[in-house]
């Protein structure tokens, strides 16, 4: 067909009526809005039906949204922590060591604080949050969503790393969990006094420790001091668990947080541990549950009185902020 004859069954109104409306009424033009509108839905864009699927999803209660928060980035949290506990510990120190284990836990909390600190703050422990209420940082009514979603994030975080390392734990154990022992394995998930630890030596190490956490947070983030370069204070956060746990991590396994420690301890006694979980170490289940939360009062409290209430504001005369005039000293 030569170009002359193609240019004359060339019809501009049969391609325009796709994309200029019309109000003809008659059946072929309704059959025709009809095909081009089927036509028309066919080449609809992706990102269309996943407005809709996100708009169907979203969450506009901001309470839930921090719930949600605190799951997820206790959920990280956990899954690299536990799941470089089960590699050394199955692995029989053959694929990591002690050093190991704080490096995944300051590596979760890192991933943890970025996974969810715009939204909720990244607490990722009940210890906090609740420090955070008693300050007035927090509202009360906000503290059972903040622990319900960490304990949420927390136990599932157990269930993941439990089902990742099933197998491996079946044969190092030989199908039998069990709490103490030569072939222990329920210090993967829950933390454990050394045997040559009391119980009040054991909370002494956990309230030390936590207030050594809340401490450190502080530091960090106190803007009127010298606070870390913004876009650096998770890695610090993440930092300074690595450093507690290789300087106080020997006695209690520094849990320095009632999520970290609750939730997998009750998914042990359902997974096969049995009840001893709770009783094993003179019932040191509770320990872990309360000294975190004296610690962190006590961590908060250390600060404020040795720094940040005395840290005002620059003076009038001019001088930095908490510099008096030489002649006053």
């Amino acid at each position: 067909m030569s170009l002359e004859s193609r240019m004359e069954d060339f019809r501009p109104e049969k391609y325009l009526t796709d994309v200029i409306p019309h109000s003809c009424s008659s059946p072929s033009c309704r059959r025709h809005c009809q095909l081009r509108s089927s036509w028309s839905y066919k080449l609809e864009p992706e990102s269309t039906m996943l407005e809709k699927i996100q708009k169907a999803l979203t969450i506009r209660n901001v309470t839930i949204r921090e719930m949600l928060a605190e799951a997820l980035g206790m959920f990280v949290l956990m899954v690299f922590g536990l799941s470089t506990v089960a590699q050394v510990v199955l692995g029989k120190g053959n694929y990591g060591e002690h050093l190991s284990i704080n490096l995944g836990f300051g590596i979760g909390v890192t991933l943890g604080i970025h996974a969810s600190g715009g939204i909720s703050g990244a607490h990722l422990n009940a210890a906090i949050t609740l420090t955070y209420c008693i300050l007035g940082n927090l509202p009360w009514r906000k503290l059972p969503a903040y622990v319900i979603g960490q304990f949420l994030g927390s136990f599932v975080a157990s269930a993941t790393v439990f089902a990742m390392y099933y197998d491996a734990l079946y044969d190092y154990t030989n199908g039998n969990f069990t709490v103490t022992g030569p072939n222990a394995t329920a210090s993967i998930f829950s933390t454990y006094p050394a045997p040559y630890m009391s119980v009040l030596g054991g909370f002494f190490s956990e309230f030390v420790a936590t207030a050594m956490l809340l401490l450190g947070i502080l530091v960090i983030h106190d803007e009127k001091n010298n606070e870390a370069l913004k876009g650096t204070q998770a890695l610090l956060t993440g930092l300074l668990v690595m450093g507690i746990g290789l300087g106080m991590g020997l006695n209690t396994g520094y849990a320095i947080n009632p999520t970290r420690d609750l939730p997998p301890r009750i998914f042990t006694a359902i997974a096969g541990w049995g009840i001893e979980v709770f009783t094993a170490g003179h019932h040191w289940w509770w320990v872990p549950l309360t000294a975190p939360f004296v610690g962190s009062l006590a961590g908060v409290f250390i600060y404020k009185i040795f720094v940040d209430f005395h840290n005002k504001p620059v003076l009038e005369s001019g001088n930095e902020k908490g510099v008096m005039e030489s002649s006053t000293l």
